[in-house]
């Protein structure tokens, strides 16, 4: 059975989560009801029964009868578990258990395989073995899929700047969220909080109300009067000339000067 080995803490042998379920489980068995007992009980009662008043054979049956109704109802649970715990296969599920210091532990994962010892169920989860008497929730696969994606995204939402902050050069980001979000199915939207869905509409209208003033002026540079674009290199070159002219009349000066 998988998850036996246990870990040394302090120079001591440390329960692991799966012993403990595995010992809470054998436990539960040692202590459930069975016929051994039951006789060795109704023999002792009927060697110190009083000799004056005995028990009539009446009692007799209908305790051992009341006792295999028991035993027979234990039977079927046990059957049960055993059917049910082979339907787990394959399925997400959600554990808790508790070793021998009162300590809990939740385990969740897929159930790989179910093995049996004694009449009991074991499911394998995670690599370690537990008893199926911990089980507390079967998760259904979709839901633990949808969560799983919903997470991540809300994770790389918070990491945006809020709409009033955001700039152009947020764009990509914002647009790679966006389409995360607007591919999700119905069902996986169901999982996004509220303000979520509100602050991913704002972020991707601002960017869109950026992306079209950042297009505008690209327009407006490329669409500039071909005159105006003239009378602006012929201001640059003027610009030039007199600073040429400047620098000219400055070094005549100062050849002046040192003269």
């Amino acid at each position: 059975m998988a998850g036996l080995i246990a870990p040394i803490k302090d120079g001591k042998v440390e329960q692991t989560d799966s012993q403990a379920s595995i010992a809470k489980s054998k436990e539960t068995k040692k202590n459930e009801t069975n016929k051994d007992p039951f006789l060795q009980l109704l023999v002792a009662e009927v060697q110190n029964q009083d000799p004056l008043q005995p028990t009539s054979n009446t009692e007799w049956v209908s305790q051992y009868a009341t006792f295999s109704e028991l035993e027979i109802m234990q039977g079927v649970g046990s059957s049960f578990d055993l059917s049910r715990a082979s339907g787990l296969v394959g399925k997400t599920v959600i554990l808790n258990t508790t070793n021998e210091d009162g300590k809990s532990a939740t385990i969740q994962g897929k159930v790989d395989f179910v093995t049996y010892e004694a009449g009991k169920a074991f499911l394998s989860v995670n690599g370690s073995t537990y008893s199926l008497d911990d089980l507390t929730n079967i998760v259904d696969t979709e839901y633990v899929t949808a969560f799983d994606k919903v997470y991540a995204w809300s994770v790389k939402l918070n990491k945006l700047p809020a709409a009033d902050n955001v700039t152009y050069a947020d764009a990509e980001k914002v647009d790679e969220v966006y389409d995360e979000y607007a591919k999700m199915s119905d069902y996986d939207k169901t999982f996004v909080a509220k303000e979520n869905q509100d602050k991913i509409g704002k972020l991707h209208e601002r960017i869109e109300e950026l992306k079209k003033a950042h297009e505008a002026d690209n327009k407006t540079e490329e669409t500039k009067p071909e005159d105006t674009k003239t009378e602006e290199i012929k201001t640059e070159d003027t610009k030039t000339e007199d600073s040429s002219t400047e620098d000219a009349g400055s070094s005549e000066t100062q050849g002046s000067v040192n003269a």
